[in-house]
């Protein structure tokens, strides 16, 4: 009679401890599945998306303050430079044209890099902000678990 009476108080035990850790198994794996989306969401935001106005700010410090001393540091270097290769070749008497051209295209790799530096800086971070948001994505669907199964 009391083996009966302690079986079912046993199997009664045995059902709410396996529901209750049933229970906060789930709704663990739910919050870290949602934290997990939400954490690559902001992640993957863009520096327009994260706060427009400190964006703008930067953009215009750039174009006004950074491109122009980058611009007179670079005009002195090549400046420099010139100056350098001609006196290098005998003051002038052994000039060859082909330094000339190698003169042109530094200056204007230099140029173009310092005039793009900011559409540079904004593709770095537009690839990181997809592969972050692709990396979200694979996260969400791959890492998904369910107590159930």
């Amino acid at each position: 009679m009391f083996d009966s009476i302690f079986e079912a108080i046993e199997e009664w035990m045995r059902e709410l401890l396996t529901g209750m850790v049933t229970s906060n198994l789930t709704e663990m794996f739910t919050d870290v599945n949602e934290k997990t989306g939400e954490i690559a969401a902001q992640v993957g935001q863009t520096p327009q998306g994260w706060n427009g106005s400190i964006f703008s700010l930067i953009q215009n410090l750039s174009n006004s303050v950074i491109v122009p001393i980058a611009g007179m540091i670079i005009t002195f270097v090549l400046c420099y430079e010139l100056i350098s290769m001609l006196t290098e070749k005998n003051s002038m008497h052994e000039i060859d044209t082909w330094m000339f051209f190698k003169y042109f295209f530094k200056m204007w790799v230099a140029v173009y890099l310092v005039s793009n530096t900011f559409t540079i800086a904004m593709a770095v971070f537009d690839v990181g902000q997809h592969v972050v948001s692709a990396a979200g994505g694979v996260i969400n669907s791959q890492t998904a678990i369910n107590i159930d199964t």
